[in-house]
């Protein structure tokens, strides 16, 4: 069991996160995708990305075994919702934080040498991890992205509403309960390592997590000790509605190429899933100032919505961009 003890400061600087970060959800996905007892919520996916998940991602499956401690990816690569920021984070960590989150991992691991190397600072083994978290991430999360991230918002606004109603009492007596327990001053939740963690002024931080159905974790970053740790609480079997599931085919129809142009269709459509301004351009084969500009048109019209996460930018479909497309991201008929 873990204890949390908040302090009056502490309450008061508690608030809740839209989610634990791209890169945890889609390190939470090779575990989930091993785990055949998560029950049916996650069948319908598991079944989807069965057999994709190849020697590709083998760099993000040596950092998260099926069993035991996994690296803490929120900390090596932030809690942004751009694939491409989260790259950019594990690029730029320090070398101290890459030994301190690595040295969860199994020494006995086949992958043992190729870790050491990551650990050591080298910069191979880093760009492999990066592309095996870009293929992971393309297999289990970015086809189903729009829907997570819907969900997601629907579970913060559940808590948002807590706290609005009742104050930060009411929000952390909310927080997945039985899991967890709020019995004042401490928030206290069942887990495999026993601790008591005293806030000390820096608040908490509590996120939905889609992909980590196990048990709730407490994300602190090492080097920051000043900075409010992540509650990270699980949805659970929440999400069985089976269009959560319906992976966008990022294709735009010809009806709808002719009503917003191509470009601007095409980036509609590779929006459902969450997409940076940088990555649009790769993708589209366009400057990332083309991109700007037909996003300015698509945000002005309300089929997508622009915000700041970090250093980039992300842009997202509206309930209206997902309605022309289709649901689930599809291109629908006009």
């Amino acid at each position: 069991m873990k204890r949390i003890h908040f302090t009056a400061e502490d309450l008061a600087r508690t608030r809740v996160a839209a989610t634990i970060g791209v890169a945890a959800e889609t390190f939470d996905t090779v575990r989930l995708a091993q785990d055949r007892g998560s029950g049916l919520a996650f069948r319908r996916w598991r079944v989807a990305v069965r057999g994709r998940l190849d020697e590709r991602v083998a760099p993000v499956a040596a950092l998260t075994p099926a069993r035991g401690p996994v690296v803490d990816a929120a900390s090596l690569m932030g809690d942004t919702a751009s694939l491409d920021e989260a790259v950019e984070n594990l690029m730029a960590a320090p070398r101290a934080l890459l030994r301190l989150e690595l040295e969860v991992c199994d020494p006995r691991s086949p992958h043992r040498t190729w870790v050491q190397s990551l650990m050591d600072g080298d910069r191979e083994p880093r760009r492999q991890l990066a592309a095996a978290l870009r293929v992971c991430h393309g297999v289990t999360v970015a086809p189903y992205w729009g829907g997570v991230r819907s969900h997601l918002d629907e579970v913060r606004a559940g808590y948002v509403a807590a706290m609005a109603e009742g104050g930060v009492g009411a929000l952390l007596a909310a927080v997945c309960p039985p899991m967890v327990r709020w019995r004042p001053p401490v928030l206290e939740f069942d887990h495999s390592r026993e601790a008591d963690v005293h806030l000390n002024g820096r608040g908490l931080v509590i996120a939905p997590a889609m992909f980590s159905t196990q048990q709730i974790e407490l994300l602190q970053a090492p080097l920051d000790p000043g900075r409010a740790p992540v509650l990270a609480v699980p949805t659970g079997d929440a999400p069985l509605d089976s269009t959560l599931w319906e992976a966008a085919d990022g294709s735009a129809a010809p009806s709808l190429d002719e009503l917003l142009g191509r470009t601007r269709a095409a980036i509609l459509a590779a929006v459902v899933t969450g997409c940076g301004t940088t990555e649009l351009a790769r993708r589209l084969r366009v400057s990332p100032a083309t991109v700007s500009h037909h996003a300015t048109v698509l945000r002005g019209a309300r089929l997508i919505t622009t915000r700041r996460e970090g250093k980039a930018v992300l842009h997202t479909a509206t309930s209206l961009g997902l309605a022309l497309l289709g649901r689930g991201g599809r291109p629908g008929a006009l």
